[in-house]
């Protein structure tokens, strides 16, 4: 089984006491978000998860005691950074600042742990291709060597995204080949590998690979593990990424990214932060007498048993890019 920690909310930047926490007491609880009273049970040790995969704009808080998490199990690491400034995404660090953090978390893990994503790509405002182009080459000239591929995305145009961003217009097919075209090109020449993330379309004329991020033959070698070929049907439309339980919940990342597929209401995301019990097993507030708890499947997809291994660092980097 993979376990995805961050999907629905950032529970590295937020919530890290809360996600230590569970690992150190070897399981936790996940509310259904159709059927709440529905609470699933994940044991959280080596031998019931094959691979922690996370997913955050900020490791920062979490960096002192990553190696809690990284010492016992296989990881991978998501880490998104985008041209946005604090109109579009409050709680974000800036650009420079992301980069120096990511830096950090690669002499952890090591660079073949780390995909940076840059998505989703919307065109709004100050936020012109031109400017996508900029800052999409001093990411690649600063991230290179120090990641293992890049994913972007354009912007999907879901319901609760014209509901929090009306303003918000669907990039063009024009936009799309034109920033395909000139980020592939940005990419060779850094020496990027770069795909694309739930993309129906094909670019591969450009250099960029297809969508899927969460893909057993890339994580197993970055862990030194080998999982089985497994037939998939990835996780939604245009998607070939391979399926992983979640244990976050919608509307609780008090980030604010006016982008958010997984946040439909900023105010209750405030607001269930609030009910945050970093001692729950739950993310948010905790068990009532209503709830059933049900065991979670946590079916192998390793070809074989292993044991996780400490992983070698990343080539140390110099503060004084900056």
């Amino acid at each position: 089984m993979i376990l995805n920690t961050g999907a629905r909310t950032d529970t590295v930047q937020y919530y890290s006491e809360w996600l230590l926490n569970r690992f150190a007491e070897g399981y936790v609880l996940s509310r259904n978000p159709l059927f709440p009273e529905k609470v699933t049970r994940y044991e959280l040790t080596p031998e019931a998860i094959d691979l922690v995969m996370f997913c955050s704009k900020n490791y920062e808080p979490i960096l002192p005691r990553l190696h809690e998490i990284t010492d016992r199990f296989n990881t991978y690491f998501h880490y998104t950074i985008t041209a946005y400034g604090r109109d579009i995404e409050p709680g974000v660090p800036s650009v420079d600042d992301s980069i120096r953090t990511l830096l950090k978390l690669e002499r952890q893990v090591g660079r073949q742990r780390i995909v940076w994503r840059y998505d989703p790509v919307l065109l709004l405002g100050p936020y012109t291709v031109e400017r996508h182009l900029q800052t999409f080459e001093h990411l690649c000239s600063h991230l290179a060597g120090h990641i293992d591929r890049c994913v972007f995305s354009f912007v999907g145009m879901y319901k609760k995204l014209q509901r929090n961003m009306p303003e918000l217009k669907p990039v063009s097919a024009g936009d799309k080949l034109l920033l395909a075209e000139q980020m592939g090109l940005i990419a060779h020449k850094h020496g990027v590998v770069l795909q694309t993330c739930g993309q129906a379309d094909d670019y591969t004329r450009f250099g960029i690979g297809p969508s899927a991020c969460t893909r057993l033959d890339i994580m197993g070698p970055a862990n030194n593990v080998e999982f089985r070929n497994l037939k998939h049907k990835g996780m939604r439309a245009g998607c070939g990424c391979f399926e992983s339980r979640d244990i976050g919940a919608y509307n609780t990342c008090p980030n604010g990214c006016r982008y958010c597929y997984a946040n439909y209401d900023h105010a209750q995301a405030a607001r269930n932060y609030q009910n945050h019990n970093p001692a729950s097993p739950l993310l948010i507030g905790n068990l009532s007498d209503q709830d059933e708890i049900v065991p979670g499947s946590q079916k192998s997809l390793l070809k074989k048993e292993f044991r996780p291994t400490a992983h070698e660092p990343g080539t140390p980097v110099q503060e004084s890019l900056f």
